[in-house]
C-alpha cells in the first residue's frame, strides 16, 4: 500500500479535524476500489453522520462488512453483555460482533476483504476495551495479509497525562492487553504505531499499518479544549467528566465498593455500605488533590435497564463520595483514584472481606499485584504513586518514536 499523503501535511489547523473527516474531505481516495472491513461503533462519525453511512455511499468504495466492539454497534449494550452480529439497518451490511463468540476477527470474517479500517472514540484508559479490540484486529489483519488503517481521534485525557503502573505481562487480559500505564497519553493511531513498533503484541512485523492523523490537536488538549460535544462512548461513560474520572475510579469495578453504577453519576460516585463517607471526604480534602472536590452523599443504587442490571448494593441506601471535577486541566485521575482507594482500604481494613475481594480481577485492571499489596499493607497513597514514577518515565521515553502530535 502506498504511504499516506496526509502524514506530510502540517498539523497546526485552528479547528481539529479527525482522521475520518480528513479521509472524507479527500473523497476516500485511500479506499477507492477496495472492499472494506470497518471496525467501528456509534462514535465513528463525520459531523452528525455515521461513518458507516458516509463510506457506504462513497463512489468506488465497497463497505463489505462491519465489526463492532464491546457495547455493540450502537454503544447501548451494558458492560460485559455479549453482543450478537447481524446486519446494519441503514446499509444492510453484515455486522460481526467482536464481543460475543470471539474477541478477535476470525478468518471467515475477513474473507474477501482488501483492508481493515478502525475508527472509534477511545477514553484514554488502558482497561477500556476498545484498544484491546484494535490490537487483536491488527493481529488478525497481519495473519490474513490485510493492511490496517486507523482513523485517528483525540485522547480525551490529552497526551501529557501518563500515570499508573505499567501492565506486567503476567496480568494481560482483555481489560489490559498492552504493557502501558493506566493513563497512557496516546491517541489510538499513536498506540497502534507503538503496538507494532515496540512489539507490544506478537506477529505484527509484517503488518501494513497506516494512520490518517488529525490536524489541529495538541498533546496539552483535554476534551473541552477540542470544542467538540461529548458522545457517550458506552452506557456508563455519558459525559467527559465521567471519562476523565474513569481512568482512576474504573479500578473500583473490581472492589467491594460501588463504582456508581445504578446512580446518576457512574464513576463519579464511590461508596460502601460499611463506610461513613464524611471522614473520607475530609481526609481527601486534606490531601489537596488538584482540580477536584469530594462531597459525602447518600445514594440508593437501582436497576437501570441496559445500563446497570445488577448494581452493587442494589436497593440499599448507603454513604458515598460524589466526585466533582472543578478544573479538568488540573485533575489527575489515576492519582485521585489511588487516594480514594487507599482511604477506603484503610476504612475497611478490619471489616469483612475488606476492599479487595481476592478474585484476581483487581490485579488485571491494575496490571500488577503491587497495587493490591500496597493497599493491604496500608501504604499511603503518595508512596504508592511514587512507586510507579520510574516505570512511567521509561514508558514516556519508549513511546516517543511513535508520537504524531506535539
Amino acid at each position: 500500500m502506498a504511504p499516506l499523503s496526509f502524514c506530510g501535511e502540517a498539523s497546526a489547523a485552528t479547528t481539529i479535524r479527525t482522521g475520518a473527516e480528513r479521509l472524507a474531505a479527500d473523497g476516500f481516495t485511500l479506499l477507492r476500489g477496495k472492499r472494506i472491513g470497518l471496525l467501528t461503533n456509534h462514535t465513528g462519525r463525520i459531523g452528525a453522520e455515521r461513518l458507516i453511512v458516509v463510506i457506504a455511499r462513497a463512489p468506488g468504495v465497497t463497505l463489505a462488512s462491519i465489526l463492532s466492539p464491546e457495547h455493540g454497534l450502537t454503544g447501548a449494550a451494558e458492560a460485559g453483555a455479549k453482543v450478537k452480529g447481524g446486519r446494519e439497518g441503514a446499509t444492510g451490511v453484515p455486522v460481526h460482533s467482536l464481543y460475543g463468540a470471539t474477541l478477535k476477527p476470525s478468518p471467515a470474517m475477513l474473507t474477501g476483504l482488501d483492508l481493515l479500517v478502525f475508527d472509534m472514540q477511545d477514553v484514554g484508559a488502558r482497561f477500556y476495551t476498545y484498544i484491546s479490540t484494535m490490537g487483536l484486529a491488527m493481529q488478525a489483519a497481519a495473519e490474513a495479509g490485510l493492511p490496517f488503517i486507523v482513523l485517528d481521534r483525540p485522547n480525551p485525557l490529552g497526551g501529557d497525562d501518563v500515570s499508573g503502573y505499567v501492565l506486567e505481562p503476567a496480568f494481560a487480559s482483555f481489560v489490559g492487553r498492552f504493557s502501558i500505564p493506566i493513563a497512557h497519553g496516546l491517541t489510538t493511531g499513536e498506540l497502534a504505531r507503538m503496538i507494532r513498533g515496540a512489539r507490544l503484541l506478537p506477529g505484527l512485523d509484517r503488518l501494513a499499518l497506516d494512520i490518517v492523523p488529525m490536524t489541529g490537536w495538541r498533546r496539552d488538549m483535554r476534551w473541552p479544549a477540542t470544542g467538540r460535544p461529548w458522545l457517550a462512548t458506552s452506557p456508563n461513560i455519558p459525559t467527559f467528566e465521567t471519562a476523565l474520572a474513569y481512568a482512576g475510579t474504573g479500578l473500583f469495578e473490581a472492589t467491594t465498593a460501588t463504582e456508581g453504577r445504578g446512580t446518576d453519576a457512574p464513576f463519579l460516585t464511590i461508596g460502601h455500605a460499611d463506610v461513613d463517607p464524611a471522614p473520607i471526604a475530609a481526609r481527601l480534602a486534606a490531601a489537596r488533590l488538584a482540580g477536584v472536590r469530594f462531597d459525602p452523599i447518600r445514594v440508593t443504587p437501582r436497576v437501570i435497564p441496559g445500563v446497570a442490571t445488577s448494581p452493587r448494593f442494589k436497593g440499599r441506601t448507603i454513604g458515598a463520595l460524589r466526585i466533582t471535577v472543578a478544573e479538568a486541566d488540573a485533575y489527575r485521575p489515576v492519582e485521585t483514584g489511588t487516594h480514594i482507594l487507599a482511604a477506603l482500604a484503610e476504612a475497611l481494613r478490619h471489616q469483612g472481606p475488606g476492599l479487595l475481594p481476592g478474585d484476581g480481577f483487581f490485579n488485571k485492571l491494575a496490571g500488577t499485584a503491587r497495587l493490591a499489596s500496597a493497599l493491604s499493607r496500608g501504604t499511603p497513597a503518595p508512596d504508592i504513586i511514587a512507586g510507579w514514577q520510574s516505570e512511567v518515565a521509561r514508558f514516556a521515553e519508549q513511546r516517543t518514536p511513535y508520537l504524531l502530535y506535539a
